[in-house]
């Protein structure tokens, strides 16, 4: 069966072959060379709350489907796009609209990720997909491996990634400028919603406007309770990753980008009121990397639920909510967000650097334009102008290298972890994290 049979070969030629080059120069261009009338035709699958960001970012192309298992959270996004058609089903979308779909955006729970983006892509539909990549670290594994085979364009939804401050932070760190780091310290200010919970025993009745059996899609059967969604969910081990997977792949992005952070060797953690159904209410996870051919090993820290690492690392009394310290033997790296512009122990600014050349792209228009490069980049590259930088073969490690902290926290002991095997080799009681079961009818359409 071809796996892209719909694809405009014009497009999927020059796609194919940006996607194994580096971009020489630092700035974009992204005028639209297929022309006026040659937008790309793009569907949502998760089209309220943060669905609706990430296809409202899109609006410039034609937007002809929207999917959401909930018709009133997706009420602003069918407003908008009235033309569009509307589906609860995204399987049933997939296979009406194939011929008329180019793209995708997947902004769903993180329960729900990988079978619409495997779906998506094996049709030769590129992929925008929300952070984590995945729900499991198999999964990630998967995504990666569908997308190299099919050759479509894909971006993970860590929109710092493609932050003008975040990419100089990478050409500095990755010229010298801090020396050789050794030790990364990360941390969040998340949980915001309750995690360390059990099951409520109450049966509530759901709301009408949601199918909650499609809601569930392959997750075990359980009545609705409002603890799950709309919001909740990201606090229950089912359907979300607590607050490591859902802020890992933003805070730690500098990090994993720059330093080029993959399979880990070792991971250990420990955390307070983790359940058997619910992430810790805050943690602690620690990874080891291994040396690569460009520098030595690494070690990175994170911290979550209020915990922080210690401020007179960088000298302060307090950190904020969020942020990265990045310890290189020249100097101290110290971004006080999830991304954005850097302090230095040392006192040197990013303007003191100047001289060393901008070797990633930039999209046009300054810091204003950054909350929407990252969906504008991926645009671009489905259309042959550029590279998306948080494609899947760098998301999918990532993502797996992030779930792998909560591998470890489940296991309740440090793992160690064979990459090549994608398997844990002192505890096989551990592995069963890796991967998940999936309901009747919903196992991966592999």
């Amino acid at each position: 069966m071809n796996p892209r049979p719909n694809m405009n070969r014009r497009r999927f030629l020059a796609s194919s072959a940006l996607a194994g080059t580096t971009l020489a120069f630092p700035w974009i261009s992204v005028r639209n060379v297929l022309g006026a009338n040659n937008r790309l035709n793009i569907a949502a699958i998760g089209a309220g709350g943060k669905g609706g960001v990430d296809i409202g970012y899109c609006a410039g192309e034609n937007v002809v489907a929207l999917c959401d298992v909930d018709t009133n959270k997706a009420a602003g996004s069918i407003k908008k796009f009235s033309k569009a058609k509307v589906y609860q089903d995204f399987r049933n979308m997939l296979e009406k609209e194939e011929k008329h779909i180019d793209a995708v955006t997947i902004s769903t729970p993180d329960h729900t990720h990988a079978h619409p983006a495997i779906l998506a892509m094996k049709a030769g539909k590129h992929v925008y997909c929300q952070k984590p990549l995945t729900h499991t670290v198999e999964e990630a594994r998967i995504l990666t491996r569908i997308a190299k085979e099919t050759g479509v364009v894909t971006q993970m939804g860590n929109q710092g990634h493609c932050h003008s401050d975040s990419r100089r932070l990478v050409e500095l760190i990755r010229a010298g400028v801090i020396g050789e780091v050794k030790e990364a310290h990360i941390w969040t200010d998340r949980p915001i919603w309750p995690q360390g919970l059990t099951r409520p025993a109450e049966v509530q009745t759901p709301p009408d406007t949601i199918d909650w059996d499609l809601w569930l899609g392959p997750a075990p059967e359980r009545p609705y309770h409002a603890s799950y969604a709309p919001f909740n969910w990201r606090g229950w081990w089912d359907f979300g990753t607590g607050a490591l997977g859902d802020m890992g792949c933003h805070n730690m992005d500098v990090a994993f980008f720059a330093l080029d952070l993959k399979n880990p060797t070792e991971i250990s953690g420990e955390g307070e009121g983790m359940t058997e159904e619910s992430p810790p209410r805050s943690a602690t996870v620690h990874w080891k990397f291994p040396a690569n051919k460009d520098r030595g090993p690494v070690e990175l820290t994170w911290y979550d639920g209020g915990r922080k690492p210690d401020p007179s690392l960088v000298s302060l009394k307090e950190l904020p909510g969020n942020g990265c310290i990045l310890m290189g033997t020249k100097d101290t790296m110290y971004v006080p967000s999830y991304w954005g512009d850097a302090n230095f122990l040392s006192g040197a600014k990013t303007s003191d650097f100047d001289q060393i050349d901008a070797t990633l792209p930039r999209w046009p228009g300054g810091a204003q334009d950054n909350d929407k490069a990252h969906h504008h980049e991926w645009i671009a590259a489905c259309k042959g102008e550029a590279r998306a930088l948080s494609h899947f073969d760098y998301a999918g490690p990532m993502t797996e290298a992030v779930l792998l902290g909560n591998v470890a926290l489940r296991a309740g002991k440090k793992v160690e972890w064979d990459a090549h095997r994608m398997k844990i080799t002192n505890d096989p009681h551990a592995n069963q994290y890796i991967y998940k079961a999936y309901r009747k009818g919903w196992e991966l359409p592999l």
